[in-house]
């Protein structure tokens, strides 16, 4: 076998290391890291298992192709679903946990969206300060501080 290369992936059905399909995640001067991604079937598996070899040693494993993955429609949908929602959580944690700055950025796209029924001044200025309000929660909320 070549040199061991990040991101690809080799077989082992030996008896000295769990068999599937692993992906080679780290590369030293005597040493590989490897993460299985199969189980001996081939088929998909998030194990989190890691498997460190001497290079030497990594000769006993064959080349493979990655295991598709299995993941139905509705699963990824549902997990799209779940990431979001973890997502605007978290974004409304970290707006709330800087009150401040997130009250600043907020009252500045409050401006911008409304400041034309108070003052007249050219659309372009209330469209800047939508967009910079916009910017300064997407900063705040993002766990960044001024």
């Amino acid at each position: 076998m070549t040199e061991p290369r990040v991101s690809e992936h080799v077989r082992v059905d030996g008896d000295e290391h769990p068999p599937g399909v692993y992906r080679v995640v780290g590369v030293d001067d005597e040493t590989v890291t490897l993460l299985r991604v199969s189980d001996a079937d081939g088929a998909r598996a998030h194990t989190g298992e890691l498997l460190t070899v001497d290079t030497g040693d990594f000769a006993d494993f064959e080349p493979a192709t990655e295991p598709p993955s299995d993941a139905s429609v509705a699963s990824r949908l549902a997990s799209l679903a779940e990431t979001a929602y973890w997502s605007v959580r978290a974004f409304g944690q970290q707006l709330a946990a800087h009150p401040l700055p997130a009250a600043a950025a907020g009252l500045v796209v409050a401006i911008g969206a409304v400041g034309d029924a108070f003052v007249s001044l050219p659309d372009p200025v209330f469209g800047g300060l939508i967009f910079v309000g916009s910017l300064g929660l997407a900063y705040v909320g993002n766990g960044l501080s001024l």
